[in-house]
């Protein structure tokens, strides 16, 4: 053991994710050149300054006798936050408590109709610019309905239907009050049904069941009940606590029912409220680069209320609300709980489901978000690195062989590029093809995009995802050699990815047997050395095929070619089973009777 680090007794110390051995040279106030040679000492090369991952970090503490604790994103940014006296937990007196709408989240499988319900809803149609007909973005909108003689607000978030937006699914149900579960009568419980009914299980939300195109000849709305039993879901006509509603979105049967049931179990299963005065805090549900407006963000404000001019900070972006428009564009001077607006104003765009919060001045949230920026960087950092041990040198060495597909990724909104980059890492590729997203981000594909990705070692495609090129930058990445491909809808995009990565494929080739033969006789030619006149026995000999010669059941030789193929004295390309032959073997002559010639070729395998 070397002497230049201090050794700990058991002591705990607090280490953020990503952090550098300075870091925790400060936290033990040591010298990091010390723990520099402490990580040599343990086989791993790793700089004062470089990002360490949590399993650098951990093994380092153990070796010294520290307890190291990694700190979670969330804790560091409550520890980041408490810096400027903000808590985001802080209990509220009951007095300042007001009632607010529930944010409801419409799920289920694809083309079951969500967004149909939405339109019939909100009485407005989306699904025109969708394409393919399928939900791409997140949006929120609030609509108000008559319940018990009042007017009643109900906020709305439609997440995206397809798999690959998991993870942005996953994220409308944090937010979320109550779930819609969409299912077809016609169609019945699918795939992505069961998917979205574990999110709302996980977010521990109640469920309401709107059992859609109910009006369809083959509809069968109670097994569609039934089926939902299955997994926890009894309809309250069957002694259960689930509201099932039928519904036809295009008609509009249903619909004043549906919301009416999603106010009732509100008020029979939550006590929906928040405080409406104090500093705006929520979550960004979406954000895209608008060409005229900047940084846009959808936010949805959880408590407190949002107004004109508030600084705000929504993960690494802040800047002050210059406007906020409510769904239909239509600007709106203050948001409270549960009410979500579209905020201009931003320097950055933040991503899907970061955290927002208002602040007394610029000077904080820049501070904030100047911090949050850093640590992720760091987190990143760490995780992309890997651990470099001295064993895995020559891993490192063996890397350079393999082939890597670089990608820059570019989309309208924060989510989509967020969720195809998801779905990009989990195709299943094999282990000598790399893929690589060099960088994502929001909005047009620019110059420094194209000056990347030539400037990367093996050239980098750059994929626009409901964004263009101008005509300048086509040039330049025409001049540069670099591809760019517009897709509008993401599983088009994952399967031509996909089939790009199993391009890079060096060619796998398997061996086909063609047939075999059994020398009667051996001929001595002083011109072409040993010929052998053989009889096929199975399939065929073919000239220039591959060999192998068998003698009693061993191998005596193998990679040899058959160079020419007779039948009596004329040439022959192939001879089949039955029929006799003679032959010679390139450069081999040590040939006997009895001794078997299987020939065989190398197929390319065709990629699974």
């Amino acid at each position: 053991m070397s002497s230049g680090a201090p050794r700990g007794q058991g002591q705990v110390v607090r280490l953020s994710r990503g952090a550098s051995l300075s870091d925790f040279a400060d936290k033990i106030n040591a010298n990091p050149g010390s723990l520099v040679q402490e990580m040599f000492n343990l086989g791993e090369m790793v700089t004062a300054t470089q990002s360490c991952s949590d399993d650098t970090l951990l093994l380092l503490g153990e070796h010294l006798g520290f307890d190291v604790q990694i700190v979670s994103p969330e804790d560091e940014d409550r520890e980041l936050l408490a810096q400027f006296n903000i808590d985001l937990d802080a209990a509220v007196d009951e007095d300042r408590l007001v009632s607010r709408p529930p944010v409801v989240t419409v799920m289920g499988h694809v083309d079951h109709g969500k967004t149909k319900l939405l339109d019939a809803i909100r009485k407005t149609n989306v699904i025109e610019g969708e394409a393919g007909g399928i939900t791409q973005h997140i949006g929120a909108y609030q609509v108000m309905v008559e319940h018990d003689g009042a007017e009643r607000a109900i906020t709305f978030i439609d997440t995206p239907g397809h798999e690959a937006f998991t993870a942005m699914r996953a994220r409308g149900a944090q937010v979320t009050d109550i779930v819609i579960l969409v299912v077809a009568a016609d169609d019945g419980v699918m795939p992505q049904t069961i998917e979205a009914l574990n999110h709302a299980k996980a977010a521990e939300v109640p469920i309401v069941v709107a059992v859609n195109k109910v009006d369809k000849p083959e509809a069968n709305p109670d097994k569609v009940r039934q089926q939902l039993t299955e997994y926890g879901l009894v309809a309250e006509e069957y002694g259960g606590d689930t509201m099932f509603v039928n519904v036809a979105a295009k008609p509009g049967i249903g619909i004043d029912d549906l919301l009416e049931a999603v106010l009732l179990t509100a008020d029979a299963s939550l006590e929906l409220t928040a405080a409406i005065d104090g500093p705006a805090q929520g979550v960004a549900i979406e954000a895209h680069l608008d060409k005229g407006r900047g940084a846009v963000a959808t936010v949805l404000v959880q408590k407190g209320t949002l107004r004109a001019g508030d600084s705000i900070v929504a993960g690494g972006a802040h800047g002050r609300v210059r406007a906020m428009l409510d769904e239909n564009g239509k600007p709106v001077v203050e948001a409270g709980p549960s009410r979500p607006v579209l905020v201009l104003g931003l320097t950055a765009v933040p991503g899907a489901g970061d955290t927002f919060l208002a602040a007394t001045d610029d000077r904080t949230v820049r501070q904030i978000a100047e911090q949050r920026q850093a640590r992720r960087r760091a987190a990143s950092f760490a995780n992309s690195r890997g651990r470099a041990t001295l064993e895995t040198l020559m891993e490192q060495i063996k890397e350079g062989e393999k082939t890597t597909l670089n990608l820059i990724l570019k989309g309208d909104v924060s989510g989509s590029v967020e969720a195809l980059e998801d779905a990009l890492f989990k195709l299943d590729i094999p282990d000598e093809v790399q893929l690589k997203i060099l960088d994502r981000g929001v909005g047009a594909i620019t110059e420094s995009n194209v000056m990347l990705a030539s400037a990367s070692s093996e050239a980098a495609t750059i994929i626009g995802f409901n964004v263009r090129a101008s005509n300048k930058v086509r040039e330049i990445a025409d001049r540069e050699g670099v591809e760019i491909r517009y897709y509008t809808v993401i599983y088009q995009a994952i399967e031509e990815i996909e089939a790009a990565l199993k391009g890079l494929l060096k060619p796998e080739y398997e061996e086909v047997e063609l047939g075999s033969a059994e020398v009667r006789e051996v001929f001595r030619s002083s011109k072409v050395g040993n010929i052998a006149g053989c009889i096929v026995r199975s399939g065929l000999l073919r000239r220039n095929a591959k060999a192998r010669l068998i003698r009693d059941g061993v191998v005596v030789a193998e990679n040899l070619t058959i160079s020419s193929l007779k039948r009596f004295k004329d040439d022959a390309t192939e001879v089949r089973e039955g029929f006799e032959c003679g032959l010679t073997l390139q450069g081999y002559n040590n040939i006997q009777v009895d001794d078997v010639i299987e020939t065989f070729e190398m197929r390319e395998k065709t990629r699974a």
